[in-house]
């Protein structure tokens, strides 16, 4: 019997973080990650600019290493930005950096979910509020009749054991996204689906009063990082889809199937 927990009654699924991602994204032909605050904004951000990002679950020396591999800049922690290492996985950084083609964006969420999900031969899209209805639309176009979609709104991880923490602000995101395949006519959502796009329907007249307000946007702002809250805010300003192509995400336009 199918697992009662990967949805599959359901054209369109939603479920949380990375053991979210391996019950509904073995059998989804697209998958969409959403991790809100920070990586998926970054991502698009970067995708902007045209720059290729390589996913990494690890923050560490193997992440120098594969970086070097990879002739790619590596986003380090925030508080280690400096001169010689300009880029971290804030996406101001990113916008205010220049001469970057190739990124190793290191994430304990994002990431790591991005790279699991890739190995069920799924095609994995990076979502946020930035470029959700530019992704809806790209992937409502690239679907093929009667094949299913996922999206996984990552969560963050609690400090005390690691376990997931489930990330409103991620909620909003992945419900952005599916308002907007609501929007292209898609249908056969499941509840957990319909739920994530209710909650963003509700939130959307307020959503950058409420990004400030929820507990990662205060956490941010409150270790001095206002300007990461604001640049997720800004709801379908890019038409930017990043596409995992092998090891790392290109920036695809929106237009393009």
């Amino acid at each position: 019997m199918a697992s009662p927990y990967a949805q599959t009654a359901y054209a369109v699924r939603c479920d949380w973080g990375p053991v979210g991602a391996d019950e509904v994204g073995p059998g989804s032909t697209v998958v969409a990650v959403v991790d809100v605050l920070s990586f998926t904004t970054t991502l698009t951000v970067a995708a902007d600019q045209g720059i290729e990002v390589f996913p990494y679950r690890w923050r560490d020396e193997r992440a120098t290493a594969y970086a070097t591999a990879q002739n790619a800049t590596l986003a380090v922690g925030r508080s280690e930005v400096g001169p010689d290492r300009p880029v971290s996985l804030s996406p101001a950084t990113i916008r205010a950096a220049s001469g970057i083609t190739r990124l190793v964006l290191p994430s304990p969420n994002g990431s790591t979910i991005a790279r699991r999900l890739a190995e069920t031969g799924a095609t994995v899209i990076g979502v946020s509020l930035r470029n959700a209805r530019a992704a809806a639309a790209w992937a409502a176009r690239t679907l093929p009749d009667g094949a299913a979609l996922a999206v996984v709104p990552a969560g963050e991880r609690w400090q005390a054991d690691g376990s997931l923490r489930p990330a409103i602000e991620d909620l909003w995101g992945a419900g952005a996204f599916l308002q907007g395949l609501l929007d292209e006519g898609l249908g056969g959502f499941s509840p957990e689906a319909e739920l994530a796009a209710a909650a963003y329907r509700h939130v959307a007249p307020t959503l950058r009063d409420a990004l400030y307000a929820c507990a990662s946007g205060r956490e941010l702002a409150g270790y001095g990082y206002p300007q990461d809250v604001d640049i997720a805010s800004e709801v379908d300003e890019s038409s930017v889809v990043p596409v995992l192509d092998g090891e790392c995400f290109r920036p695809v336009p929106a237009t393009e199937a």
